[in-house]
């Protein structure tokens, strides 16, 4: 990918993370990557695209830290339980990512509206729940582990949703602070 095309990518994923992506201009887009019409033209045919670029953009780095860097990753099930946790705070408390978790974001706006958005959304949280499977199911024998890592995402998910709404990490803290208590403590 060309150094311009990701310029455009981020600059675009950092307004549509903050405003969502209905708020988000083309010419806001524009205006933060620095770049006329013609050269956003040249690098996508519409705003949907590079959308969903966007989206792809999110799903790897996800994919690079997340999945592999830690869930799949070689450690014990009680390190990677704490390394996601620890990421799952990382990347959503600094003041800038208050704006939410990008993916819960577009999918509560975006999934009801276009089929592709919803299903590559839905790829990444699906994903995410299976390699936590596997985790819980090493870490407390549980019986049910599918349904233990769909309510691990759903309680991170729903603390970085409240964390957005009272602008307060502290929420983030709290619910990850739950689930160290549920899952790592003997």
């Amino acid at each position: 990918m060309s150094n311009k095309k990701q310029q455009i990518i981020l600059a675009a994923a950092a307004l549509i993370h903050g405003k969502g992506y209905e708020a988000t201009k083309l010419s806001d887009i524009m205006g933060a990557a620095d770049i006329g019409k013609g050269q956003f033209y040249h690098y996508f045919t519409s705003k949907r695209e590079l959308g969903l670029s966007i989206v792809d953009y999110y799903a790897q780095m996800w994919q690079d830290e997340l999945i592999e860097g830690i869930l799949k990753s070689r450690r014990s099930p009680e390190e990677k339980m704490e390394a996601m946790l620890q990421w799952a705070v990382q990347f959503h408390e600094t003041p800038a990512k208050l704006h939410g978790c990008p993916f819960g974001n577009l999918a509560l706006e975006m999934s009801e509206h276009d089929e592709e958005f919803r299903l590559k959304i839905n790829r990444i949280f699906s994903d995410w729940i299976k390699e936590l499977t596997y985790v819980i199911e090493r870490l407390k024998g549980e019986k049910h582990a599918k349904r233990k890592a769909r309510m691990v995402v759903a309680q991170i998910e729903g603390a970085i949703l409240l964390m957005k709404n009272h602008q307060d990490s502290e929420v983030l803290l709290d619910i990850i602070e739950g689930i160290r208590m549920e899952y790592l403590s003997s």
